[in-house]
């Protein structure tokens, strides 16, 4: 006959297991107490010890054992003087167990002189690493702050350079900008801010827009994506109000890396959804631009 071939006969077999197994457990911790040796019950009896006496009190201590121990005290007695003639020999031994005794109490404190030697060499050693390491931390932080402060510094020169160092300027010292190799800051003072921008770069990344706009902040904008699996590079002739709203926009202008149809709409749309701040002091259509870097499927 078959045992366990079903899940219910599984899990009582389990369930079975378990209660047993607890009861065995219960056995050892909450079974009856015993003591070891058991307690005796009954009367004491006393059968004596000999064939004869009286009185209804019994001897302390049979009288027999009383002449055993007379017998060993003197016994004891007369082998007194053997045991002086060892004395010497015990009393030497005893003295080199003394001496042994003082030679391991010396040689442990030794080791502990030792043990406690290398425990401090340990601790000055941590303490020594743990200096090197915070004085190599504080190093590097000041040199990092230098470098940081060298940084602000060289970026507050060229940005002195190129807005307040502008009237100042002999076009002589930090190149300045331009196209040519003449040092200088290229441009008119009289200048309007709000003068055309043209694109002339390379344009952004992969995926990224760029704008060209003087003098009217940052822009808002939406995202279009196009209907082709086509990448590139469009530029996108603007021009704007004074509200900062785009009122015309030309895809294709120089520039432009592709001009497949499905990347001029979506660029077109990106360049007409751009809004900048409004600018009363703006003229009435400003010329600008925006650019797009396609990637394939944006």
């Amino acid at each position: 006959m078959k045992y366990l071939e079903t899940k219910h006969e599984r899990n009582s077999a389990r369930i079975t297991a378990l209660i047993a197994l607890i009861l065995l457990l219960l056995l050892f911790v909450v079974g009856p107490q015993y003591m070891d040796p058991p307690e005796e019950y009954g009367v004491a009896v006393n059968f004596g010890t000999t064939d004869f006496g009286s009185g209804n009190k019994p001897l302390s201590e049979p009288k027999k054992a009383v002449e055993d121990k007379v017998v060993e005290e003197e016994v004891v007695e007369e082998v007194q003087p053997e045991e002086a003639q060892v004395a010497p020999a015990e009393a030497a031994s005893k003295a080199e167990e003394v001496m042994t005794q003082d030679n391991a109490e010396a040689l442990a404190i030794k080791k502990q002189k030792e043990a406690e030697a290398k425990v401090k060499a340990a601790e000055a050693k941590a303490k020594a690493e743990a200096k090197a390491a915070a004085e190599k931390v504080e190093r590097e932080k000041r040199e990092a702050e230098e470098k940081k402060r060298a940084e602000e510094a060289e970026k507050k020169k060229q940005l002195d350079n190129l807005i307040g160092g502008v009237k100042n300027a002999s076009g002589t010292t930090d190149g300045g900008e331009g196209p040519d190799k003449q040092g200088g800051n290229k441009g008119q003072l009289d200048g309007d801010p709000y003068a055309a921008s043209y694109f002339g770069g390379s344009g952004p990344g992969k995926g990224g827009i760029g704008y060209g706009l003087g003098g009217r902040g940052r822009p808002s904008k939406q995202i279009f994506k196009q209907d082709c699996n086509e990448y590139g590079l469009v530029v996108v002739r603007i021009e704007v109000n004074q509200q900062g709203k785009v009122i015309k926009a030309e895809p294709g202008i120089r520039g432009t890396t592709n001009t497949h149809p499905c990347l001029l709409e979506p660029a077109k749309k990106i360049a007409m959804s751009h809004k900048w701040p409004a600018d009363a002091d703006a003229p009435t259509t400003q010329v600008g631009f925006v650019s797009i870097n396609f990637d394939v499927g944006q």
